[in-house]
């Protein structure tokens, strides 16, 4: 918690908005998407299914294989209080859909689907195809009837598995306009699961990476992910940190207030 603290304290003394950004691109993004206030209706079914989950009271078995929750100190969790307190946020729910739309994403993949909400937000778009992995099967089963209510299963192609294993299993030739990382908040795991992706992201392929200063492991691995050669555009918003390829654009790194 106190890593957050000064992480936060840090992020709003060197952050910007969009008049400290000089990159064509990221300046579009930021006005374009990040900033977008327009209602949509997205919006209104990604809510309620939210309501759904916080009205299901419902206990799980959950298997936790990442960095553990702050939260719950037991693996038989209500469902209502996992979307409460674990679940993607309103806020940035719509921000990953607007993102979505905004860079016209037609295949997506998500490394920890947790109930749905996330994935919701992602294919509740037109034309998009989604590969969500998710190592608990209570969880994803419950997340497996979400998609179903809300009309996305044809849309969104479920994996009960351990994100190396899916990772390995992927044909050579897979790439992905968006790789979003939500699970293991760790160093290792992090850092690992980028470079075993980068061979399925091109040029213009955005990966988001949840939880960047969730510890001072996390925020080390995001670091080294944006310094990395390959990575020409990178933006942390504190939440999430969200970098591209983009060889044609000269390296340079952003904080961004949303």
């Amino acid at each position: 918690m106190k890593h957050q603290i000064h992480s936060y304290l840090n992020f709003l003394l060197n952050s910007k908005n969009q008049h400290g950004v000089h990159s064509p691109f990221v300046y579009k993004l930021v006005t374009q998407c990040f900033y977008d206030k327009s209602p949509r209706k997205a919006y209104k079914t990604w809510q309620n299914a939210k309501l759904e989950l916080l009205n299901d009271k419902s206990l799980i078995s959950v298997k936790d294989f990442g960095a553990g929750s702050r939260v719950f100190n037991t693996n038989q969790r209500a469902v209502n209080q996992i979307a409460k307190n674990a679940g993607i946020t309103k806020k940035r729910a719509q921000l990953l859909n607007r993102i979505c739309n905004y860079l016209k994403v037609e295949n997506a993949l998500e490394l920890g689907t947790s109930l749905g909400l996330g994935s919701l937000a992602i294919a509740l778009n037109n034309t998009l195809q989604l590969d969500t992995v998710e190592a608990c099967p209570n969880t994803l089963k419950r997340a497996e009837a979400l998609f179903k209510n809300f009309n996305c299963t044809s849309k969104i192609t479920t994996h009960n598995s351990d994100f190396n294993q899916l990772i390995k299993s992927l044909a050579p030739t897979k790439t992905y306009d968006l790789i979003y990382i939500d699970g293991h908040h760790n160093y290792e795991a992090t850092w690992h699961y980028f470079n075993q992706l980068k061979p399925h992201a091109h040029d213009q392929t955005i990966f988001i990476f949840d939880d960047i200063h969730w510890s001072k492991e996390m925020t080390k691995a995001w670091e080294e992910v944006s310094n990395s050669p390959e990575i020409h555009v990178s933006i942390d918003t504190f939440y999430w940190g969200i970098c591209f390829k983009r060889p044609e654009q000269a390296k340079e790194h952003f904080r961004i207030r949303i």
